[in-house]
């Protein structure tokens, strides 16, 4: 079926706008509408999924599920790797692990998914936004010492926000669309204010930070794989953690605290479903294979926004941070303020190349409104300004 787009002019719109969107249509020249992030399964997918269909373990217990988990085990130097059904699961059960009670606070930041706060809220806890730094765009190091410096004190080896309170039990910087964030001086602060760091590399897989995998750094870290990121198992997410208790305990919690035995049901604790289905364990463990093919293609990619934006002007290209190599996840752009945003979202969209905002932050959700936070001016500025670009691997390339 044909697609029909609107009509495009170019009056008030700068030039480099419709230059842009030209220059996306011929880097994938084989599609007449360019989606944002699509998934490809161009290696072993069907393969693998039809294997497990035909073995007839198809939910959390298979041959793919311990393969997957060794995979990333491998892949990022964790000592212990878990499967989940999906990202935000994988988060709410390490914060769980991370010791994160009811009425306790996260530090995390404004700029992000709202799967980052929805997983603090399932333990009924409540973030702090800390403001972002303008070159990683995750959480600001800067921010987060001055913070802690002034509006905490130290009891009984604890942190607690003085304005409430209440406990300070977590940590949690997301590495936003793959570029790291400043994350040593992030887990040196958490050190000093015995905080622990749970790293949310929901969209960093295969992203480095000082040549150390994005997820590694902290107590726990945790992936997703849901449809639109590098990798995908069309849901999926992942636990990573150096601790030997944490990471049986996860194991243990995310298959409903069962305790292991041939026949009998025996569980010892309140527990999760959580594990990954077989199913979607066998294309991801397709799509770990292409991972590396993935990452060198898309960096590719953003070279060559990056080399046509500097020729362009006017448009900033949302470059890795220093001593880091990003995965690229989502290209992005800073706009010179929130009307030419604007007008870049309204033309590309109707010129067949999909293009969107960042998320509206967090803070300005309802659910979210009444949450402490720190000035946020870095967010509020990329808030206006931001658009992310198209980003798939390209089948060509």
């Amino acid at each position: 079926m044909s697609v029909t787009f609107k009509p495009v002019s170019q009056e008030n719109y700068s030039l480099v706008i419709p230059k842009l969107c030209q220059f996306i249509k011929e880097l994938y020249p084989e599609q007449e509408f360019i989606p944002l992030h699509e998934p490809r399964f161009i290696g072993n997918e069907r393969k693998y999924v039809m294997d497990a269909i035909d073995s007839t373990f198809v939910s959390s217990v298979g041959k793919y599920v311990d393969q997957f988990e060794t995979m990333v085990r491998d892949y990022t130097g964790a000592s212990y790797a878990i499967a989940t059904v999906n990202g935000t699961a994988a988060l709410h059960m390490a914060l769980l692990l991370a010791g994160v009670k009811r009425d306790e606070l996260v530090i995390t930041q404004p700029l992000s998914f709202i799967a980052t706060c929805n997983a603090i809220s399932y333990l009924g806890a409540t973030p702090l936004f800390v403001d972002i730094d303008r070159l990683t765009l995750g959480l600001s190091a800067d921010a987060l010492g001055e913070f802690l410096l002034n509006e905490t004190e130290s009891r009984l080896g604890n942190t607690y926000y003085k304005e409430t309170g209440k406990r300070i039990a977590a940590c949690v910087p997301m590495h936003t669309f793959g570029h790291p964030a400043e994350v040593d001086r992030i887990l040196e602060l958490c050190y000093r204010y015995n905080i622990p760091l749970v790293e949310d590399a929901a969209e960093s897989i295969g992203s480095t930070y000082q040549s150390k995998q994005t997820g590694t750094f902290g107590l726990l870290g945790t992936y997703s794989f849901n449809g639109n990121k590098t990798i995908t198992c069309g849901g999926g997410g992942m636990i990573v953690t150096n601790d030997e208790v944490l990471g049986k305990m996860a194991k243990h919690l995310t298959t409903q605290a069962k305790v292991p035995h041939r026949w009998d049901f025996v569980h010892d604790q309140v527990g999760y479903n959580y594990r990954l289905p077989n199913l979607n364990a066998a294309m991801a463990c397709a799509q770990m294979e292409q991972l590396d093919h993935f990452m060198k293609n898309k960096r590719e990619l953003a070279a060559m926004y990056q080399k046509h934006l500097k020729q362009q002007g006017e448009l900033e290209f949302v470059q890795e941070p220093t001593d880091s190599q990003s995965n690229y996840w989502l290209n992005a752009v800073l706009c010179q303020d929130k009307k030419q945003r604007d007008e870049l979202l309204s033309y590309s969209n109707n010129y067949g190349v999909m293009t969107r905002p960042v998320w509206q932050l967090m803070h300005r959700l309802e659910m979210f409104k009444d949450c402490p936070r720190t000035n946020l001016p870095i967010a509020e500025y990329v808030e206006e300004r931001l658009v992310n670009i198209p980003s798939s691997v390209r089948i060509n390339g």
